[in-house]
């Protein structure tokens, strides 16, 4: 494994011509869903990643209601044209840490991403993802409302987010699409089978979310008994019981591994998924400013076949045990949840 400085060029995502540094920063975990925040080192840690390079920055009008898009807009005052700010709707939480639900009328969307401009303080998102998919409204109508705020210089880019192939394919045959944002990691590799290569044939940069396992894939021992009241992995299957077990001795081998090779597991996470192709560029979460250097390293580290042999022999995806808990509503295979419900605990949104 060696340290290449140039392996952290710019990657685009897809054909769109939206380039960005190689790793990103995602931002949900600072407003809601991990314990107590500390927005004053939140801010501090969007700073400090922008002052190491990291140009994506990810936010939600769900995270927080509201609030992470605020503290986001505050952290990028003075610094706005140094990142590609990206944002999201489509899932309405009223309460910072209150159930929420999904809404992607197309009547609806201007007004969102009015509000969203308002609180981060900015006069155009460069990427404008559909958080979910409304099972109530057909992909093309919101797709197409989304189109006209890039008309109007509103929005630069349209992404969406944990939607299926066919509604990928519907969502592009409306406006071109820059990023598909997926749960995609070592220990979560289900989007291999058909959300990747559907996204790869339409030309769609990959922006992988919880690239890090929520945490577990870091040095730090991460079980559902050691986090606090606030912290809503506490509904996390893979950290429970016989699934935790079998994780923690994956864990483990890859923390052998990371020491051969004077790395740390979410550096050898990282590495993996941008090794997986230049169309990948995954938003690790981190309130913590000593995070954003070890993650930032990552995207200078070249896995050779040999890194990448060694890697998938003791973490390979069959040694993960454990469903996730999400909401996608485009599936009825163990990936889904009822789409009939709020999200409530069930959600665990990007």
């Amino acid at each position: 494994m060696d340290v290449n400085p140039s392996v952290a060029t710019a990657r685009s995502l897809g054909g769109s011509g939206l380039t960005v540094f190689p790793v990103g920063l995602g931002c949900m975990g600072m407003s809601q869903d991990y314990g107590p925040a500390d927005d004053d080192e939140s801010i501090a840690t969007i700073r400090h990643a922008i002052d190491h390079g990291v140009t994506m920055i990810d936010t939600s009008m769900s995270y927080g209601a509201g609030d992470n898009e605020r503290l986001v807009g505050r952290a990028l005052a003075g610094r706005r044209d140094e990142v590609a700010l990206a944002t999201k709707f489509g899932i309405l939480r009223e309460e910072r840490d209150g159930p929420a639900r999904v809404s992607a009328r197309p009547e609806d969307v201007a007004r969102f991403c009015d509000a969203s401009l308002s609180r981060l303080n900015v006069d155009h998102i460069d990427l404008y993802y559909l958080h979910r998919l409304d099972p109530d409204v057909a992909i093309e109508e919101t797709i197409g409302a989304m189109g006209e705020l890039v008309t109007k210089g509103k929005v630069r880019y349209l992404g969406v987010s944990e939607i299926g192939p066919d509604d990928l394919k519907r969502a592009a045959a409306t406006h071109p699409i820059a990023a598909l944002q997926y749960e995609w990691s070592l220990w979560w590799r289900d989007p291999e089978d058909d959300v990747v290569p559907a996204a790869r044939e339409l030309g769609i940069g990959i922006v992988p979310y919880s690239p890090l396992g929520r945490g577990f894939l870091t040095s730090n021992d991460l079980r559902t008994t050691d986090l606090t009241a606030g912290d809503d992995r506490h509904l996390d299957p893979r950290l429970r019981g016989e699934h935790l077990e079998r994780n923690s001795a994956a864990l483990a081998q890859m923390r052998e591994l990371a020491a051969e090779t004077g790395t740390t597991p979410a550096q050898l996470a990282l590495a993996w998924l941008l090794a997986q192709g230049d169309d990948i560029v995954p938003i690790p979460g981190t309130r913590s400013r000593a995070r954003v250097a070890e993650n930032v390293k990552a995207a200078t580290l070249s896995l050779s076949d040999t890194d990448l042999a060694r890697l998938e022999a003791v973490a390979s995806r069959s040694a993960w045990s454990g469903d996730r808990q999400t909401f996608a509503p485009h599936r009825t295979s163990r990936r889904a949840t009822d789409t009939t419900k709020t999200l409530g605990e069930a959600q665990r949104d990007s």
